[in-house]
């Protein structure tokens, strides 16, 4: 069986073009998703724009995972109505060209939708993750509104814990401050105070936090000793460019692992059985959801191919239905393998084979000229509901 040939070669070329256009819609789609958060920093924290556009191509690649494959889903998908709707499908099969013949340019092109994928999920992801750590610690040594969290315990600065209940971006003002601080050797200082404020010096490095009416605990270690502090007013000094050096040291988290870091990152945590389970979920991820280009193409090539869906509203939705399928599956299979009721391995791979099976199922009996049809359940499971619509109109 020749692959080079005209007919492979025109459906191949005709994929192109509306895979590019589902991809850059899809991807302004999810970017648009970040508004909110890009506005935020913008407005309120003053953040440049070349920051922003920074943390977008950053974020890219995780988008891209998802977007790939969803792309090669609705090209194949889109490019088979409209050939089934234009009749190119029955010219093809009265000139002896069975559906089987087709599948040669659509493997091709879910093979090159698959290394794609690959290749986002195995460098440019880990690449994008660490860069948006360090873009933010970046954005966040411009700031200290940034560094500070609301209700959440900041330990951005080096061996200072600073918890704050609510903050005025605008004023800089603080409120029910708490500031745990161990920078000197065997002595730990506690800070409580209702309010506060911070001050940054002209090269942004330093900062200083001021708070009123509050009190300091002071405990040494060495000598087993605890005093108590009233003050009106007292001013600590902090500086986010040694957080940001202490941060960078950290080990990386596991999304911004590559695969040969994961590999020697496995065999150093065997004990671990948390962190273990998560590195595997993390490294089964990588390559199950390119591989799902795969069965995803074959089922949207089965319902291009369906003379039923010929009109696009009906194969738009049936695919559409398909691809949340698959996101739900995996997405519960996630949830399951992070908390170990499934293997890491069945819990990535599972939605990949359940819809391989639906996929190869549906492409058979399009391919021996049978219509698509639900199975019995469904039927009986929809003549029930339509039983019931005139008992409860009636009710």
């Amino acid at each position: 069986m020749k692959v080079n040939t005209i007919i492979n070669r025109y459906i191949f070329r005709e994929l192109i073009p509306p895979f590019i256009i589902s991809l850059f819609s899809l991807t302004f789609i999810f970017l648009m998703t970040r508004v909110p958060v890009i506005t935020n920093m913008v407005v309120n924290y003053n953040t440049k724009i070349s920051d922003i556009f920074l943390l977008i191509l950053y974020t890219l690649p995780r988008f891209m995972e998802f977007t790939i494959p969803m792309s090669v889903m609705i090209s194949l998908l889109l490019t088979f109505m409209r050939m089934s709707g234009d009749n190119e499908i029955i010219a093809l099969k009265a000139g002896g060209i069975t559906v089987y013949r087709l599948l040669i340019p659509v493997i091709a092109f879910c093979i090159l939708g698959t290394c794609m994928t690959l290749l986002i999920t195995l460098s440019a992801e880990p690449w994008g993750n660490r860069s948006i750590t360090d873009q933010g610690i970046k954005i966040a040594q411009s700031s200290l509104s940034i560094a500070l969290k609301e209700r959440q315990f900041n330990n951005k600065f080096k061996n200072v814990m600073i918890y704050v209940n609510s903050k005025n971006i605008k004023t800089k003002q603080l409120k029910d401050v708490y500031i745990e601080d161990s920078r000197i050797n065997g002595k730990i200082t506690i800070s409580i105070a209702p309010r506060g404020a911070f001050f940054s010096n002209r090269n942004k490095t330093s900062y200083t936090l001021r708070l009123y009416n509050g009190m300091i605990n002071q405990v040494n270690r060495v000598e087993k000793s605890v005093n108590t502090v009233y003050f009106n007013t007292y001013d600590i000094n902090l500086t986010l460019e040694s957080s940001v050096d202490s941060a960078r040291k950290k080990s990386r988290d596991i999304d911004e692992m590559g695969i040969r870091e994961l590999i020697r990152f496995i065999g150093k945590i065997s004990n671990n059985e948390k962190l273990l389970n998560s590195a595997l979920m993390d490294i089964n991820e990588k390559f199950s959801i390119p591989f799902a280009c795969f069965p995803l193409g074959l089922l949207t090539m089965a319902i291009g191919l369906q003379s039923g869906f010929s009109k696009r509203s009906s194969g738009l939705g049936l695919g559409l239905f398909f691809f949340l399928l698959y996101y739900l599956l995996l997405a519960a299979g996630w949830s399951l393998g992070k908390f170990k009721f499934y293997p890491p391995a069945v819990a990535m791979w599972l939605p990949d084979f359940i819809m391989t099976i639906i996929g190869v199922y549906m492409f058979k009996r399009i391919a021996d000229e049978h219509p698509l049809r639900a199975p019995l359940f469904i039927h009986r499971y929809l003549a029930a509901i339509k039983g019931l619509i005139p008992v409860v109109k009636a009710w």
